[in-house]
């Protein structure tokens, strides 16, 4: 139960609310996600969208169509997570954090 909220808040309240608050009204231009898990990875977005899946997966002790979802949205996401790392770090140079990683903290 605490393995699928937590995430679901955390993705949809607090990374999804992070994200949508960048840009003002009228404004151009790219900003450096902060705070929540934007601390410590580029798309915790992502990171909260592969927990909850690893999290249904587990309700339904892991039936296999709910683990090949986990797989497939790991499979889709981790790339996209690199590359829109690769992309900050690239664009913002040094003002990027440089201790954050793509998607899970410290790892990847």
């Amino acid at each position: 139960f605490l393995l699928e909220c937590t995430p679901l808040t955390s993705r949809l309240e607090q990374s999804d609310s992070i994200l949508s608050k960048l840009r003002k009204s009228g404004e151009a231009g790219y900003q450096i996600p902060r705070g929540g898990m934007f601390r410590f990875v580029s798309c915790a977005n992502f990171l909260g969208e592969m927990i909850e899946w690893f999290g249904f997966a587990m309700a339904s002790n892991f039936h296999l169509p709910a683990v090949s979802f986990f797989l497939f949205t790991v499979a889709n996401l981790a790339p996209r997570a690199y590359y829109h790392h690769r992309w900050y770090k690239q664009y913002f140079g040094d003002k990027y954090p440089a201790r954050r990683t793509a998607v899970i903290p410290y790892v990847f």
